[in-house]
């Protein structure tokens, strides 16, 4: 039982709450727990024996929701759960997915005009029937028209991150098989897309039948849709779907090749063999019947003259031509970043203390972090005005003075008014390490308001890094709609530095983002905007968009020692 599916119990537990209109508290409590429980470093599923103690020395986790924790991972299921589903109208959850659509409003549109799906929804709002329903209004109908506009297929599909929990205990499970000599996922994971639909892993072993039984008889499979000596699939309870595939050694490397894509991709590299003479597919290169390359992932690439290509550029968005002309990026990597910039401490809405985020940080072998709590504007998640700030600047300075290795920035994370001002004194901004500015209410903005709101923002002499900068969550909302080119060329001739996000429900700036940003000469950094210590992991999802992004070193600011790093933010100033 993977943390991801406890969580997902628990969200799913407080979105039903949430229609039922129960206690506000209550609902927090399971949402709380949904998070807690995703973002704990190990299975809590190995915590579970015993009285359950352990499992209550989690943040947040008391005898009743540690009761409810044992449940799910000793039956798969939650009782309270399917009396709750059973009451609640069907659909209504699925509504809430759409921005601008709460509980209330859910629970309206699926027990009055019995709405079930988001296609369903969007029939209802082109016919003009959701214009009559209290509380809504013509306003609201093309507020949700436009939101389902913007949806995309993509949307269904799930974070990287989520997915990451089921595919790697999977493929633990496969590796630890006798017989098993190489297994990896491939597809859009392994290409470090930031959701995935489904999950191909690949397998190297002589008996292939075995090892799909094997795969078949994973504990979380739900329901088996096909299982043979090659290839089986598999849908876990989640709803996540898994696809094995079989492959003996000599042809290991081109299935990895292959099944990694993108179809793109492929079909270009693939050409390119073609006027070699030569053929590609899942089992190798051949000339005619003749196998030339395919036990090793960079034979195929070589078969048809090219260097070996990171998955993460495998797009066909030109690094083909890139590798011709030997031109490809020498992408950032997890072992470069010496600093994490963005994070959020028990000061503002954050559930570590200055000290156990510092804790963690140093234990991670990192030379600086920057705590950025939030400013007076948060009011929901306890944002500090300027005396707070000043009080945490003197609690870092005395932090400061005990740690060994590890330096901490004074910093804020704060937010642009509608008018582009910010949300604290210069004086206090003056006082801090290093500003981030970020949009987090009226997203809806027109672009070009929006654009000049940013802009404005970024000619404030104190400011240092823009965060997040569309404000997007991922299946969530939309981001604030500007002027791209504009927003980063005034970044750059304002020294201001653009974010990569690293939680996995951000990832803004995205990878196109990312690399029209340092193609205009932007310097990014990559951080966590950890909200907890173990959320500090979060850091190698924001360093696989980077790389999609072809983020070199020499692009992250956060690559660099503390005493370069400073001198980067001195000379902004």
């Amino acid at each position: 039982m993977e943390n991801a599916e406890v969580a997902r119990l628990f969200r799913e537990m407080a979105e039903l709450l949430e229609i039922e209109g129960a206690n506000a508290f209550r609902v927090r409590a399971y949402r709380n727990a949904a998070r807690v429980v995703e973002e704990h470093a190990e299975p809590v599923a190995s915590l579970v024996e015993g009285d359950g103690r352990r499992l209550q020395e989690l943040p947040g986790i008391g005898a009743d929701l540690a009761g409810k924790i044992e449940e799910i991972v000793r039956t798969g299921s939650l009782a309270a759960l399917s009396e709750v589903r059973r009451k609640a109208p069907k659909g209504a959850v699925e509504l809430m997915r759409v921005p601008g659509i709460g509980p209330s409003r859910a629970r309206t549109l699926a027990g009055t005009l019995g709405i079930r799906s988001v296609a369903g929804l969007a029939r209802a709002a082109k016919a003009g029937k959701i214009r009559a329903l209290p509380g809504f209004g013509a306003a609201s109908e093309r507020k949700i028209l436009a939101e389902l506009g913007a949806r995309t297929a993509g949307e269904r599909r799930i974070s990287r991150a989520v997915a990451a929990q089921y595919g790697e205990s999977v493929l633990e499970y496969l590796r630890a098989f006798e017989g098993v000599t190489r297994a990896d996922i491939a597809g859009s994971f392994r290409r470090g897309r930031e959701t995935v639909g489904d999950l191909d892993i690949l397998v190297e072993c002589a008996d292939g039948q075995a090892v799909s039984d094997r795969f078949v008889a994973f504990p979380e499979v739900r329901e088996v849709l096909a299982h043979g000596a090659t290839r089986a699939s598999v849908v876990l309870r989640s709803g996540l779907q898994i696809d094995l595939r079989v492959l003996d050694a000599k042809s290991y490397g081109a299935g990895l090749y292959y099944f990694t894509g993108s179809k793109a991709h492929n079909i270009a590299v693939r050409r390119l063999g073609q006027k070699r003479g030569l053929k590609l597919n899942e089992y190798g290169v051949f000339r005619g019947t003749r196998q030339i390359a395919g036990a090793r992932e960079q034979d195929v690439f070589r078969a048809v003259g090219l260097p070996w290509i990171p998955p993460e550029l495998r797009e066909d968005r030109g690094e083909i031509e890139a590798a011709l002309h030997h031109g490809l990026p020498d992408l950032v990597t997890l072992d470069d970043i010496r600093g994490d910039l963005q994070m959020h401490s028990t000061d503002s809405d954050g559930r570590g203390s200055l000290e156990e985020m510092a804790e963690t940080a140093e234990a991670m072998g990192y030379a600086y972090i920057a705590v950025t709590d939030h400013g007076p504007m948060m009011r929901m998640v306890r944002g500090l005005d300027d005396a707070g700030f000043r009080r945490q600047r003197k609690k870092i300075d005395r932090l400061n003075a005990k740690l060994r290795k590890l330096t901490v920035l004074a910093g804020a994370e704060v937010d642009i008014h509608p008018d582009g001002t910010l949300d604290l004194t210069d004086d206090t901004l003056a006082g801090l390490d290093i500003v981030f500015v970020a949009l987090h209410a009226r997203l809806d903005l027109a672009p070009e308001k929006q654009t000049e709101r940013v802009l404005r923002a970024l000619t404030h002499p104190h400011v240092d890094v823009f965060a997040h900068p569309t404000g997007r969550l991922i299946n969530g909302r939309r981001g604030a709609q500007v002027d791209f080119d504009r927003v980063v060329k005034a970044a750059v001739d304002h020294g201001v530095m653009l974010e990569v996000d690293a939680q996995p429900e951000r990832l803004d700036l995205d990878d196109t983002a990312v690399r029209s940003a340092i193609g205009l000469g932007a310097t990014i950094v990559i951080d966590t905007d950890a909200h907890s210590p173990n959320e500090l992991r979060f850091m190698r999802w924001g360093v696989d968009q980077a790389r999609r992004g072809w983020a070199e070193k020499k692009n992250v600011a956060n690559t660099r020692p503390l005493s370069r790093f400073l001198k980067l933010l001195h000379a902004s100033r």
